[in-house]
């Protein structure tokens, strides 16, 4: 028998948020609470486990307002800040549940090496600082965490490669705009997809409205949702109405079960 699988967003913005510091545009100003965007984030949660895609800057704000008491582990996409700038505040997780295992390319383990040096120091590490298991993961190879499998699945950000996770029939893509065929072959079949779609015009490194609306067509998952969702994408009520069946604009806080 299954046990209950969540996901919770824990952020659904782009790398500033929304809104948009000092920003007037009108979903800057939006009293709509689906218009306030963390940085981008879930939650996965089953039997016992709790499991976070990454944690960028508003990792705390994020665990505090889901009553988060418990972090089996966190996976990380890439190393940008709006998806790492949170390693800091697991230190109380580290408190009560010892080192954090954390999952990801052996690129991002030396960026963060760089960026957050006094967490890897091994000589007169200061006390408080915290502490991570580093668990290296590729595209080619699978791993377990909370006895489910986890296909990772590569992107390109730009010219950066990042890293999806399908767990189950749960697919999580963000920060992509290009996709290989292979790749594109681990997330056929996948009941729910999550992926970015930051505005409605073209942007450099991600997918907008209508490249991601392609894809959902390519992989035609039973469900989509879209995430890292800039300012510019609109008002969240207004773009729902337009999306096609099946597909919505996800928000802060909203929780699916798989």
């Amino acid at each position: 028998m299954n046990s209950t699988f969540t996901v919770t967003f824990l952020g659904t913005g782009t790398s500033q948020g929304i809104p948009v510091i000092g920003s007037k545009h009108p979903v800057c100003l939006s009293t709509d609470p689906k218009d306030k965007r963390l940085r981008v984030s879930v939650l996965l949660r089953w039997d016992n486990f709790s499991y976070v895609i990454d944690c960028g800057p508003d990792f705390r704000q994020q665990m505090l307002r889901e009553n988060v008491s418990k972090v089996d582990g966190i996976l990380l996409t890439h190393e940008h800040s709006d998806h790492t700038a949170g390693l800091d505040d697991i230190r109380p997780f580290n408190f009560l549940q010892g080192n954090m295992p954390f999952y990801a390319h052996k690129r991002v383990f030396k960026s963060l090496r760089e960026r957050f040096a006094y967490i890897f120091e091994t000589e007169n590490k200061y006390p408080g600082a915290p502490s991570i298991e580093e668990i290296e993961i590729d595209k080619d190879a699978p791993f377990i965490i909370g006895g489910k499998k986890v296909i990772p699945i590569e992107a390109m950000h730009d010219t950066l490669p990042v890293l999806g996770f399908r767990v189950e029939g749960f697919t999580y893509l963000t920060d992509v705009k290009t996709i290989s065929e292979e790749e594109i072959e681990k997330v056929k079949g996948t009941k729910v997809l999550v992926i970015n779609a930051l505005r409605e015009e073209p942007h450099y490194s991600h997918f907008n409205i209508s490249e991601a609306l392609d894809f959902v067509e390519k992989v035609k998952p039973e469900k989509t949702y879209f995430t890292h969702i800039s300012h510019l994408m609109g008002f969240h009520e207004e773009v729902e109405k337009k999306l096609p069946e099946n597909v919505h604009l996800a928000y802060d806080t909203l929780t699916i079960t798989i």
